[in-house]
C-alpha cells in the first residue's frame, strides 16, 4: 500500500480553457501513465468508471467539498457561501434524509407525468416564438425551456424569468472554483434569495394545498416543524438551480450530437420512444455534472491511501467514456446493449432528485424539436461552459428549415 501522495501520477488541467472543450487529448494521455488516477490542481482526478462509482458509494468516508470549494473562493461567511455549505447535496444522514424527504414527494415519476402537458405547452410556445428566425443560438434557445416549465411548476409568474434566468446561469458557475466569480456569484445568489421569498410569502398567504405540487408541499413541511423558514428558501434556490442546469445543458449537448447523426435527429421527431433511448445515450457520453468529494475519515482504495481532507473530483460528465466499461465508449449509439449502467445521475443517497425531471422534460422537448428545427447545421464557433462545474455548450449557433407548426394536442401531429 502506498499513500497517494507518494505516487508518480500524471497532471490533469481540468481548469484550462481546452479540457472543457475537448478531455479526451488529456484522459487518454493520463490511462497511459495510471489506469483511474491523476493529479489536478485541487487534489485528486478520478478517471476510470469503476473507480468512480465505487468511490462516489463511500458516503462514510467522503463529504461534499463545498467547505473546501467556499474556502478556495474566500466565502467563507459570505451569503453564497453559507448557501453552498448549508445546501442540500452538503448534508449527509439524517439531515440529509430530512431535507430530502420534505420535497420527494413532488419528484416521483407520478408526479413528473403530471407535468408533461405543461412541457409540451412550453416548449412548443417557445418553437413558434424562435423557428420562423431560421437561425439562433441553440444553447439560448434551449435555457428558456425548463426555466419556464419550473416557474410553471412552481406556480410561479413569470414576470421575473429573464432576471432569474440570468442568475440560475450564473449560479451554475459555483463549482468552477474560480475566485474571481465570487462578485457575480453573491449578486445572483442575492436575486435568487429575493425571488424565492417573495414566491413563499405570497404562496402562503394564498393558503390551501395541492399535494404532489412542490412548493406546496415545502410549505407544508416548514409548516409541520421539518424545514425552516431559511432551509426552505435554499432548497428552493437549490432545485430551481439543479432543474434549470441539467435539462438545458442536457438539451445542448444532445444537439450539439445530433448535428452529426442528423438521421437520428430526424428519427427524433418521429419516434417518441427512440429520443428516450438518445437521451440516456448522451447522458453516457457526455453529461454536466462533476462531484467534488473531500476525504473525512482516511480511506484506502485499491492499496492508495487517500489522507483526510484531501480532495477528490469525481467527473461523472465523462466518466461513460471509458473503454474499459464501455466498448466503442466514443461512439454515440442510442441503441447500445449495456453491461455497466451510466452514472451522470450519481448513486447512493445523493443520486440525483430531481432525475425524473430531467428525463422527462429533455425527452418531450427533444421530440417537439425536432419536428420544428428540420436539417439544422452549425453556422458558427461552439463555445463551452468551465469545467469542472456544470458542464456543458455554452454557444451553439445553427441554422435549419422551419418545420411546420404543431397541432397542441398533446401528439406531436403537425396542425391542419
Amino acid at each position: 500500500m502506498q499513500s497517494v501522495t507518494d505516487l508518480t501520477l500524471p497532471y490533469m488541467p481540468f481548469d484550462e480553457p481546452d479540457f472543457a472543450v475537448d478531455p479526451m487529448p488529456y484522459l487518454e494521455a493520463a490511462r497511459r501513465q495510471h489506469p483511474w488516477l491523476a493529479k489536478c490542481a485541487v487534489g485528486y482526478f478520478v478517471h476510470e468508471y469503476h473507480a468512480i462509482r465505487d468511490l462516489y458509494l463511500m458516503d462514510d468516508k467522503f463529504r461534499n467539498s463545498a467547505d473546501a470549494i467556499t474556502a478556495h473562493m474566500g466565502a467563507k461567511g459570505t451569503p453564497w457561501g453559507r448557501f453552498m455549505e448549508e445546501m442540500m447535496i452538503a448534508k449527509s444522514g439524517p439531515e440529509h434524509a430530512r431535507l430530502r424527504g420534505s420535497v420527494a414527494a413532488a419528484f416521483t415519476p407520478r408526479s413528473i407525468n403530471r407535468l408533461r402537458s405543461l412541457m409540451r405547452e412550453v416548449v412548443s410556445n417557445l418553437l413558434d416564438e424562435w423557428v420562423p428566425r431560421g437561425a439562433f443560438d441553440f444553447a439560448a434557445f434551449a435555457s428558456n425551456f425548463p426555466i419556464t416549465v419550473m416557474f410553471g411548476f412552481m406556480g410561479a409568474s413569470t414576470d421575473a424569468l429573464q432576471s432569474i434566468r440570468k442568475s440560475l446561469e450564473t449560479q451554475g458557475l459555483s463549482y468552477s472554483m474560480d475566485p474571481s466569480l465570487l462578485p457575480a456569484l453573491e449578486e445572483a445568489y442575492q436575486v435568487l434569495w429575493d425571488f424565492v421569498d417573495k414566491l413563499v410569502i405570497e404562496r402562503q398567504k394564498r393558503g390551501g394545498r395541492n399535494e404532489g405540487e412542490l412548493l406546496d408541499e415545502m410549505i407544508a413541511a416548514n409548516a409541520a416543524g421539518r424545514l425552516s423558514d431559511v432551509e426552505m428558501r435554499e432548497l428552493l434556490i437549490f432545485l430551481f438551480a439543479a432543474a434549470y442546469d441539467t435539462s438545458k445543458n442536457m438539451t445542448t449537448l444532445i444537439m450539439h450530437m445530433m448535428l452529426k447523426h442528423p438521421e437520428m435527429w430526424t428519427r427524433c421527431g418521429e419516434d417518441r420512444a427512440f429520443c428516450s433511448k438518445v437521451v440516456e445515450e448522451i447522458l453516457r457520453h457526455t453529461s454536466t455534472s462533476n462531484v467534488p468529494r473531500t476525504v473525512s475519515s482516511e480511506v484506502i482504495y485499491r492499496d492508495v491511501l487517500f489522507p483526510k481532507d484531501v480532495m477528490l473530483i469525481l467527473p461523472l460528465s465523462i466518466s461513460g467514456r471509458d473503454p474499459n466499461a464501455f466498448p466503442d465508449a466514443m461512439k454515440f449509439q442510442p441503441e447500445r446493449v449495456h453491461v455497466n449502467h451510466h452514472i451522470a445521475f450519481g448513486r447512493g443517497m445523493h443520486m440525483c432528485l430531481g432525475q425524473h425531471l430531467a428525463r422527462a422534460q429533455i425527452e418531450e422537448g427533444i421530440h417537439l424539436m425536432a419536428q420544428r428545427i428540420v436539417k439544422p447545421k452549425l453556422a458558427g464557433k461552439v463555445t463551452w461552459r468551465r469545467f469542472p462545474g456544470t458542464w456543458g455548450v455554452s454557444s451553439l449557433p445553427i441554422t435549419f428549415e422551419p418545420g411546420a407548426r404543431l397541432s397542441r394536442d398533446g401528439d406531436g401531429g403537425a396542425a391542419a
